[in-house]
């Protein structure tokens, strides 16, 4: 009788095995119904690539899924119609392998898969074991998720070069990226390429709907190159995509003096990619009114609310800077000199939200209204908010 239990576990055990043997062996049989598999990883713009490979790829033709993980996560069906995905608890990297599942019974020429993995160990896995892409991305290594990833930006990348596959081909975004994860091509023996972000001319732009990366558009093109759509062709199917709900969008608010632009930005959390979003909208949108930037702080990530002030003093520079938070004047203090031609306003986070749209209600008609920051709690609240002040065309 002692050994009975022993017997159950062996026996248990076995049970489990077999359970995990059979379910590898269906995963593997899903992932060979889907000739092309691509997966989209990167600190920034995958959900953004991730729908312009399936755009570019329906308009070749190809009957094409994709999934993102994004602002909201969503299935992309092959008629480029966004379906909710609904979770019952918190989001795990298992949910790939069920919608492969999915994907496989439609019978698709294509899949893209936004990586959601964020720890080097479970990125591998994503790849290596869920995805096992024929194409992989990178669309660009940022200094984010330090935490997981860091601390360096060269952790960074070799993190993210846990989703190079075996034997395929590779797609990045950054040129800077090339000597960190080239060993790792080279060893899994797939071929690697860096996007040219200049063969995107603002004619090719001009059609979006909303304010798309140069970058983001060159890489979708390579890989959609490498399946086979041409360029024209891939181009024409991009411009109809149905953006992220993070996507830029410019929007027309008017206060009472006039229409001004306003562009959300709080989605991108990192300097780097900040400036480069400022870049982008200054040089596309220029205002004869002023420009002017909000910030949304957060007090437990009061070094990232000192990277973006010394982003706003030191490269921006704008007209005016409103900087929303707990305990900020002293930091604003300490890099505002850095320009003496802007005019700063500091709101305490405990101050009522109509305190800060009554700074936006001074601001001169054709100014340029720029968010940053934290859009999570009183961020989206003050967007909502912002578009009862919007201009229907």
């Amino acid at each position: 009788m002692p050994f009975v239990p022993i017997y159950i576990l062996s026996f248990t055990a076995l049970i489990l095995i077999i359970i995990g043997l059979f379910e590898f062996w269906q995963h593997q049989q899903n992932l060979a119904a889907i000739p092309l598999r691509i997966h989209v990883n990167g600190t920034r713009g995958k959900s953004s690539v991730t729908r312009l490979i399936a755009a570019g790829l329906r308009a070749g033709g190809l009957r094409t899924f994709a999934k993102t993980t994004g602002t909201a996560p969503r299935v992309i069906d092959s008629q480029g119609k966004d379906r909710i995905i609904h979770r019952l608890r918190s989001a795990s990297i298992g949910e790939q392998v069920r919608l492969m599942r999915f994907f496989a019974q439609e019978k698709p020429d294509a899949v893209i898969m936004e990586c959601m993995a964020v720890h080097p160990q479970y990125q591998w896995i994503s790849e290596q074991q869920m995805v096992k892409s024929h194409i992989g991305v990178i669309t660009n290594a940022r200094p984010d998720h330090l935490e997981e990833m860091g601390p360096t930006l060269d952790d960074v990348r070799l993190s993210l070069a846990n989703t190079i596959p075996f034997n395929g081909k590779m797609i990045v975004g950054e040129n800077d990226i090339l000597e960190t994860i080239t060993p790792v091509a080279k060893s899994r023996k797939t071929d690697l390429k860096a996007a040219d972000e200049s063969t995107v001319l603002e004619d090719d732009l001009k059609d979006f709907t909303y304010l798309e990366h140069p970058q983001n558009v060159a890489v979708a093109l390579d890989v959609c190159a490498e399946a086979g759509v041409e360029r024209k062709t891939a181009l024409e199917g991009m411009k109809n995509v149905q953006p992220d709900l993070g996507a830029l969008v410019v929007q027309k608010l008017d206060f009472g003096n006039g229409p001004i632009l306003f562009v959300n930005s709080m989605a991108a959390n990192d300097p780097v990619s900040t400036l480069q979003i400022w870049n982008f909208v200054e040089r596309r949108y220029p205002v004869e009114g002023e420009t002017c930037v909000y910030l949304n702080s957060r007090e437990d990530r009061r070094s990232r609310t000192r990277q973006l002030l010394q982003l706003i003093y030191e490269d921006i520079k704008p007209d005016r800077s409103i900087v929303r938070g707990q305990n900020v004047n002293s930091m604003v203090k300490h890099v505002d000199y850095h320009s003496p031609q802007t005019s700063s306003k500091v709101i305490e986070e405990t101050q009522s939200m109509n305190k800060t749209i009554i700074q936006f209600e001074s601001l001169p008609k054709d100014s340029l209204l720029f968010a940053m920051g934290n859009q999570v709690g009183f961020g989206q609240e003050l967007v909502d908010k912002l578009m009862e002040y919007r201009i229907h065309d």
